[in-house]
């Protein structure tokens, strides 16, 4: 099965993350062994494209939630925990009735 994105043919996963993005996965999590100015340089460069493409941040919650039904759909499945007693905690710590 071949993984197409925007008219490229992705042969890894890697390469499917990055061609779905747009963008490098280096350049959002480095490299080993990058010297303080590369990181820098790496950091600056990533402030500027989230600064001219705001929306990306969901982009790649949409794109990793798509791969996630198409390949680990269970991950989705929840399960609600019981509640103790009929009683939750309000924020200052003290029970109060559910």
């Amino acid at each position: 099965m071949k993984n197409i994105v925007a008219g490229h043919v992705a042969v890894t996963a890697t390469e499917f993350v990055e061609l779905a993005l747009g963008t490098p996965l280096d350049l959002w999590l480095g490299v080993e062994g990058e010297s303080e100015m590369e990181q820098a340089a790496r950091l600056d460069a990533a402030r500027d494209i989230l600064a001219a493409y705001p929306e990306l941040p969901d982009t790649v919650s949409q794109v990793a939630a798509e791969a996630i039904e198409s390949f680990a759909p269970e991950l989705f499945n929840i399960t609600p925990l019981p509640r103790l007693a009929g009683r939750r905690r309000a924020r200052g710590g003290k029970a109060v009735a559910a």
